[in-house]
């Protein structure tokens, strides 16, 4: 990853989960990183952290072009991990979704259109784009059938960004992730993140409600190798108008995890309870990502395997708690 260093790095929602742990993955790098975020406040622990490295924190909403257009000027790359998150929130509340999600997207393509064209975009897409795959590996020829107002939104924004590839030759890669967890989201965080949020939940000896009967897989990815995937996207020529799905290739059902969950953390229990109504509905059934195609094309490959993930997690998490 030498290629980053005294390289201009912008990431949008660098305050976020992924975005911290990229964000500080790049200062490590050496390379000439800030941050965008709507609201320095909400994030303040991880800001004081990336600020110690020197990373500067730029207050300002994807949506606004003015502020934009000047974050973009100095930048090579741009990892675009801003939007709201959750697909039963997507449902709930579609408007701002689309506002946040898709608004945004377009105002940033058009201010690295207007004053950056060199600048190569990443796109942190979702494994929701896919929808209910069913039992065998998705790859990233599946064709999308979002279940969700949130997939369709991920869906259109990559659609966005072919656009402005071929009108404007703008440079992007996109990346579908899976469901990742490991250090740095904050335990009220309910609307994504279900693995951080069991171990929350397990670490205060509370309840950890299942759906159901819990036999749903899903693919769990440690967040350090979703950082590597995407430093990987953004600096690798063979990537460019790629989408590229990020997991592990590995379903592992939904109960397992939350078994797995409550050993490694000492604490806690299952409590299976009904479906909501509308988490029922967007629920995708089993997920497992084919991850050949970024395998073959940039020899990524997950380091981190499960139990180590959990481990390193549950103590990061752990050494927070005031005693």
């Amino acid at each position: 990853m030498t290629a980053y260093h005294g390289r201009g790095v912008l990431v949008i929602g660098g305050l976020g989960f992924i975005g911290s742990n990229l964000t500080g993955r790049l200062a490590a790098l050496g390379a000439r990183v800030a941050v965008m975020t709507p609201s320095r406040a909400r994030h303040a622990e991880q800001a004081a952290a990336l600020e110690k490295q020197r990373v500067p924190i730029v207050e300002a909403d994807v949506r606004d072009g003015e502020a934009v257009r000047a974050a973009v000027a100095d930048a090579d790359v741009i990892f675009n991990l801003a939007g709201q998150s959750g697909a039963v929130r997507s449902v709930e509340d579609p408007l701002t979704d689309l506002d946040v999600n898709c608004r945004g997207a377009l105002v940033l393509l058009e201010a690295v259109r207007s004053v950056n064209r060199r600048a190569k975009i990443v796109f942190s897409s979702s494994r929701l784009t896919y929808g209910e795959a069913g039992s065998e590996p998705a790859s990233e020829d599946r064709a999308a059938q979002p279940g969700c107002i949130h997939a369709i939104h991920k869906v259109a924004v990559e659609q966005y960004l072919r656009m402005y590839e071929q009108l404007f030759g703008m440079r992007h890669a996109t990346a579908r992730i899976t469901n990742p967890f490991g250090p740095g989201q904050p335990g009220e965080r309910a609307d994504y993140g279900v693995v951080n949020r069991m171990i929350h939940r397990a670490l205060a000896g509370e309840a950890i409600p299942i759906y159901g009967d819990g036999l749903q897989k899903r693919d769990y990815i440690f967040v350090d190798d979703v950082v590597e995937a995407l430093l990987l996207l953004g600096q690798c020529d063979a990537a460019d108008g790629r989408i590229y799905n990020v997991g592990t290739g590995v379903g592992v059902r939904f109960v397992d995890m939350a078994r797995a969950i409550v050993t490694a953390a000492g604490g806690g229990r299952l409590e299976h309870v009904p479906w909501p109504a509308l988490a029922r509905q967007v629920e995708t059934g089993d997920f497992v990502a084919d991850v050949s195609r970024i395998r073959l094309d940039l020899k990524w490959q997950p380091r981190v395997a499960l139990d180590e993930g959990l481990r390193r997690t549950i103590a990061h998490y752990r050494a927070q708690v005031v005693p």
